[in-house]
C-alpha cells in the first residue's frame, strides 16, 4: 500500500495536492483544480481542511521522488 506524503518535486504551497495526485495517479493540477472549486463551494471548509491536512501529513522523504509520473519522454 502507498502511502501519502507531501510531494517534494511537485509543490505550490505545501506539496499536498502533488502528493494527493501521486498517491492517486493523477495529476496534480486535476487535484489543484478540484481543491480549488471545493474551496469556492465549500464556503472556506476545504480550505481549513487544506490547512490541517497540510500539518499532519508528512514531506516525502528526499531521495523518494518519483520522476517517471513527472517526465514523459
Amino acid at each position: 500500500m502507498k502511502k501519502l506524503f507531501r510531494s517534494q518535486a511537485d509543490r505550490k504551497l505545501t506539496g499536498l495536492c502533488g502528493g494527493i495526485g501521486e498517491w492517486l495517479g493523477v495529476d496534480p493540477t486535476v487535484v489543484r483544480l478540484l481543491v480549488a472549486i471545493a474551496a469556492l463551494f465549500s464556503f472556506g471548509a476545504v480550505v481549513l481542511i487544506y490547512i490541517v491536512a497540510s500539518i499532519f501529513v508528512p514531506k516525502a522523504p528526499y531521495g523518494d521522488f518519483n520522476y517517471t509520473n513527472q517526465y514523459h519522454f
